[in-house]
């Protein structure tokens, strides 16, 4: 008789259970990822003064500083929107947020606690938030969670891919404008963290886009880590009750549109934080090497 490969319905059936899978990273005592939650509560609802606000209009982008220690704090007025969010180190823009490597840390949508991440080799929290109105949220029936690290901004390349027409307002042009009175171009803007929007993976792991959630006031706030430049951009697609891609779907989604709201605050009590022994985070103390030794001369040669 023939020796057959076994079927994919064969090996289906063989395949043994798998244990529950352990989280890669999980807080433990001291480490960077368990945030004192008390500490971060206190700040959180200590008295504030308003450094600076302004109302983002829609398909538009803005970019901001707020120094360490400050409050951000990023809100609907107006109901429902999605936000595409950016964050840089205020004094050198090569150290900026990195997606993937927070999903990893934390998960792949976010809420309070949890830190928003810089990139190598710095690899220190730039942002922590301290509230979150939509936290209630959880996973919805379609496993869609809020405050997507899945997916990214929406760009005008991938539009003119898809669609074969140009649009000059998708996130990734707004926060460009955004960031060019700090001296940043194209090359800075970088993957976001998608502020009220719901997303997920379905059964076969293709991204999904449900409407966002928030009415009007709901908010996230975030503590700055480090002097940070954050960039926003208010998403063409509104809420993502309408979603699709050309001169049409973009014309339909304007009517889901609303502004956002930025508010940045410095605690009135100036010495609270030193006081609670909160610092400015630290960059990794990872010295460099890879292995490499760099030699100045000729290897034994003696003078």
């Amino acid at each position: 008789m023939l020796d057959l490969e076994p079927t994919a319905a064969d090996r289906l059936r063989d395949r043994k259970p798998i244990p529950t899978p352990v989280p890669a990273y999980l807080p433990t005592a001291q480490s960077p990822l368990t945030v004192d939650t008390a500490l971060y509560s206190s700040i959180q609802q200590a008295p504030r003064v308003l450094v600076e606000e302004f109302t983002l209009p829609i398909r538009s982008g803005r970019a901001w500083k707020a120094d360490a220690g400050s409050i951000v704090r990023i809100s609907t007025p107006e109901g429902p929107q999605v936000g595409d969010l950016n964050i840089w180190n205020a004094h050198n823009p090569r150290e900026r947020f990195w997606a993937s490597r927070t999903r990893q840390l934390h998960a792949t949508h976010v809420s309070t606690y949890d830190r928003l991440w810089s990139c190598l080799p710095y690899m220190r929290p730039l942002v922590t938030i301290i509230s979150d109105s939509l936290a209630w949220y959880g996973e919805d029936e379609h496993g869609g969670r809020v405050h997507d690290l899945l997916g990214t901004r929406c760009d005008p390349y991938i539009n003119t891919v898809l669609s074969g027409g140009e649009y000059d307002f998708h996130c990734h042009s707004n926060l460009t404008r955004a960031v060019l009175p700090f001296g940043l171009a194209e090359s800075d803007v970088h993957d976001v963290i998608n502020i009220f929007q719901v997303t997920g993976l379905d059964a076969k792991g293709r991204y999904f886009m449900n409407p966002c959630p928030a009415k009007s006031g709901d908010q996230i706030e975030f503590l700055a880590e480090q002097d940070v430049l954050m960039g926003l951009s208010t998403c063409p697609g509104g809420d993502l009750s309408l979603w699709g891609f050309g001169a049409d779907s973009e014309k339909e989604m304007i009517k889901c549109c609303r502004p956002l709201k930025v508010e940045v605050f410095r605690l009135a009590d100036g010495d609270l934080l030193e006081r609670a022994g909160w610092r400015p985070a630290e960059a990794s103390k990872y010295r460099g090497k890879h292995g490499m030794v760099v030699v100045e001369g000729e290897p034994g040669r003696k003078e």
